[in-house]
């Protein structure tokens, strides 16, 4: 029992210290409590349904901010992960039989071959090329997937890909608690070593290379490594679905991507996923205004992005809390002086 209470005080005094210490950490973990408690209050098919495709493209939109928006790498065609993962994932299923579990992490790789297969001849691109020549990307993909309908299905997809899990609540948990880890792992990635590379390579690659960094090796890492997470989702979508078509790879999914990330805020990971969850669920509101949906909710995009440039998240937070000028640590707007070094705050 002793040392069940040491470790006890020991991680209580880290949550404290770590996550009590300031309001966004709170609404995180707030965040991560609704998510998983949800259901115990409400267990509505439709809501539950929703929340599913919303945990799924938040994992998507987070993926986007790790290779766009901390790298600088300008990514217009992000489903092209998405959709190859999908695909993959419906192909092991149908054609192979792999189960969820298998079929989606492979799914996932093929979505990194994808990257690779991008991110080799994008390096030497920047700004305006790099974002039209990977919009091209799924446009080529989709093509080939209409010129091969043996395997692809062509125009209507694959069906009949075996469901996630046995019941829509357990898609739920599965889905929510997915995003909630590879949201966590994202972001850790982004608070690393590796982070800090694949930031200071957005805000001056020549510096980075002049002081031996092989920033070409961690563009073509952040590559892969937002395909996994993006493959993740897609894989997911092709078993909620229980389908693969044509509609993972359209342009105009690389875009909603790409509002869902910047109405958050990007650089962040969180504001992407929180992006989603009030976009997505928005629209699906609105449908109760068919014929002004899409124009209330570019309404609301744009009013937002115009008063708040940054993002909403980073806007709300920068209300409730404070950088320290000397150590770059953050604290509650409240406080007077920093609560790691002392340092004036005002």
């Amino acid at each position: 029992m002793g040392l069940i209470g040491y470790y006890f005080r020991r991680g209580w005094k880290l949550f404290r210290g770590e996550v009590l210490v300031l309001p966004s950490r709170v609404a995180v973990l707030v965040f991560a409590l609704a998510v998983l408690l949800l259901p115990l209050f409400n267990q509505d098919p439709y809501l539950l349904r929703i929340l599913i495709f919303t945990s799924i493209f938040a994992i998507l939109a987070a993926s986007w901010d790790l290779l766009s928006g901390f790298t600088g790498q300008m990514n217009f065609g992000h489903a092209l992960f998405f959709g190859v993962a999908a695909y993959c994932t419906a192909i092991l299923n149908i054609r192979l039989d792999f189960p969820p579990w298998f079929s989606i992490p492979l799914g996932a790789f093929g979505a990194v071959l994808a990257g690779l297969i991008i991110g080799i001849p994008c390096l030497r691109l920047r700004g305006t090329y790099l974002a039209l020549t990977t919009l091209a990307f799924p446009i080529i993909l989709m093509g080939v997937v209409f010129a091969i309908p043996d395997l692809t299905g062509g125009e209507l997809g694959i069906s009949g890909v075996d469901r996630l899990s046995g019941s829509r609540l357990n898609d739920y948990y599965i889905s929510a608690v997915l995003m909630l880890g590879l949201g966590f792992i994202m972001w850790k990635i982004t608070d690393s070593k590796t982070g800090i590379i694949l930031h200071a390579i957005r805000e001056d690659e020549v510096a980075v290379r002049a002081s031996g960094v092989n920033t070409t090796l961690y563009k073509l890492f952040a590559f892969c490594l937002s395909g996994f997470f993006a493959g993740i989702a897609g894989g997911l979508y092709a078993h909620i679905m229980r389908t693969a078509g044509p509609s993972t790879l359209e342009v105009a999914l690389s875009f909603q991507i790409v509002i869902w990330a910047v109405f958050g805020g990007i650089v962040s990971i969180y504001g992407p996923i929180a992006g989603v969850f009030i976009l997505f669920p928005l629209l699906e509101f609105l449908r109760i205004l068919p014929k002004i949906r899409m124009l209330v909710f570019a309404f609301i995009v744009l009013i937002t992005l115009l008063y708040m440039p940054e993002g909403l998240i980073p806007w709300i937070r920068d209300k409730i809390e404070k950088e320290c000028p000397r150590c770059k640590v953050r604290n509650v707007a409240t406080r007077k002086t920093c609560r790691i070094c002392t340092a004036d705050l005002d």
